[in-house]
Protein backbone atom coordinates (compact mmCIF):
# COMPACT_ATOMS: atom_id res chain seq x y z
CA UNK A 1 0.00 0.00 0.00
CA UNK A 2 2.64 2.44 0.74
CA UNK A 3 4.38 1.75 -2.37
CA UNK A 4 1.39 2.81 -4.67
CA UNK A 5 1.19 5.95 -2.77
CA UNK A 6 4.78 6.60 -2.94
CA UNK A 7 4.25 5.67 -7.30
CA UNK A 8 1.74 8.11 -6.59
CA UNK A 9 3.62 10.87 -5.10
CA UNK A 10 6.12 10.68 -7.71
CA UNK A 11 3.96 11.03 -10.74
CA UNK A 12 2.00 13.39 -9.64
CA UNK A 13 5.36 15.28 -8.96
CA UNK A 14 6.64 14.70 -12.31
CA UNK A 15 3.15 15.74 -13.86
CA UNK A 16 3.44 18.79 -11.85
CA UNK A 17 7.38 20.06 -12.92
CA UNK A 18 6.13 18.95 -16.27
CA UNK A 19 3.68 21.43 -16.66
CA UNK A 20 5.54 24.38 -14.31
CA UNK A 21 8.50 23.74 -17.35
CA UNK A 22 6.04 24.98 -19.95
CA UNK A 23 5.28 28.40 -18.00
CA UNK A 24 7.53 30.97 -18.94
CA UNK A 25 11.44 31.06 -18.76
CA UNK A 26 10.63 31.05 -14.44
CA UNK A 27 8.81 28.46 -14.75
CA UNK A 28 11.30 26.58 -16.44
CA UNK A 29 14.05 27.28 -13.75
CA UNK A 30 11.73 26.36 -11.21
CA UNK A 31 10.88 22.89 -12.84
CA UNK A 32 14.79 21.96 -12.77
CA UNK A 33 14.89 23.12 -9.15
CA UNK A 34 11.83 21.16 -8.46
CA UNK A 35 13.08 17.96 -10.04
CA UNK A 36 16.48 18.35 -9.28
CA UNK A 37 15.20 17.57 -5.76
CA UNK A 38 13.09 14.74 -6.93
CA UNK A 39 13.75 13.56 -10.40
CA UNK A 40 11.31 11.90 -12.41
CA UNK A 41 11.82 10.91 -15.90
CA UNK A 42 8.46 12.67 -16.95
CA UNK A 43 9.83 15.86 -15.74
CA UNK A 44 13.23 15.45 -17.07
CA UNK A 45 11.54 14.82 -21.02
CA UNK A 46 9.73 17.81 -20.73
CA UNK A 47 12.03 19.80 -19.06
CA UNK A 48 14.04 19.00 -21.94
CA UNK A 49 11.17 20.13 -24.68
CA UNK A 50 10.81 22.89 -23.11
CA UNK A 51 14.56 23.74 -22.99
CA UNK A 52 14.16 23.15 -26.96
CA UNK A 53 10.96 25.19 -27.59
CA UNK A 54 12.70 27.81 -25.72
CA UNK A 55 15.78 28.10 -27.34
CA UNK A 56 14.41 27.36 -30.59
CA UNK A 57 11.73 30.67 -30.12
CA UNK A 58 14.92 32.75 -28.99
CA UNK A 59 16.13 31.41 -32.73
CA UNK A 60 13.11 32.18 -34.64
CA UNK A 61 12.87 35.84 -32.54
CA UNK A 62 16.02 36.76 -34.58
CA UNK A 63 13.98 36.62 -37.67
CA UNK A 64 12.11 39.76 -37.00
CA UNK A 65 15.79 41.71 -37.80
CA UNK A 66 15.29 40.52 -41.58
CA UNK A 67 14.09 43.35 -43.60
CA UNK A 68 10.86 43.90 -44.99
CA UNK A 69 9.22 40.29 -44.34
CA UNK A 70 10.73 39.84 -40.89
CA UNK A 71 7.69 41.09 -39.31
CA UNK A 72 5.60 38.71 -41.21
CA UNK A 73 7.99 35.55 -40.41
CA UNK A 74 8.77 36.66 -36.85
CA UNK A 75 4.66 36.80 -36.37
CA UNK A 76 4.65 33.10 -37.89
CA UNK A 77 7.74 31.87 -36.04
CA UNK A 78 4.97 33.04 -32.83
CA UNK A 79 2.45 31.23 -33.72
CA UNK A 80 4.47 28.01 -34.84
CA UNK A 81 5.86 28.11 -31.14
CA UNK A 82 2.44 28.72 -29.41
CA UNK A 83 1.30 25.42 -31.08
CA UNK A 84 4.64 23.80 -29.88
CA UNK A 85 3.60 25.00 -26.44
CA UNK A 86 0.36 23.83 -26.37
CA UNK A 87 0.95 20.38 -27.57
CA UNK A 88 3.66 20.08 -24.92
CA UNK A 89 1.51 20.99 -21.97
CA UNK A 90 -1.70 18.72 -23.11
CA UNK A 91 1.14 15.62 -23.22
CA UNK A 92 2.36 16.93 -19.97
CA UNK A 93 -1.18 17.32 -18.40
CA UNK A 94 -1.95 13.61 -19.99
CA UNK A 95 1.31 12.21 -18.07
CA UNK A 96 2.76 11.19 -22.08
CA UNK A 97 6.64 11.53 -22.87
CA UNK A 98 5.20 12.66 -26.26
CA UNK A 99 7.81 14.79 -28.35
CA UNK A 100 7.06 18.07 -30.28
CA UNK A 101 6.40 17.51 -34.02
CA UNK A 102 9.54 17.75 -36.13
CA UNK A 103 12.04 18.90 -33.52
CA UNK A 104 11.06 17.17 -30.57
CA UNK A 105 13.48 13.79 -31.18
CA UNK A 106 16.24 16.59 -31.66
CA UNK A 107 15.37 18.49 -28.06
CA UNK A 108 15.59 15.00 -26.30
CA UNK A 109 19.04 14.41 -28.08
CA UNK A 110 20.44 17.86 -27.68
CA UNK A 111 19.33 18.27 -24.17
CA UNK A 112 20.34 14.57 -23.20
CA UNK A 113 22.71 15.80 -20.04
CA UNK A 114 19.15 16.70 -17.61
Amino acid sequence: MDKNKMNLGEANQGKTVAIVSYLTLIGLVAALVMNNSNPTSLGRFHIRQSIGITVFAMALGTLSFIPGIGGILSKVAGIIVLIALVLGILAAVNKQEKEVPVVGQFFQKWFSMI
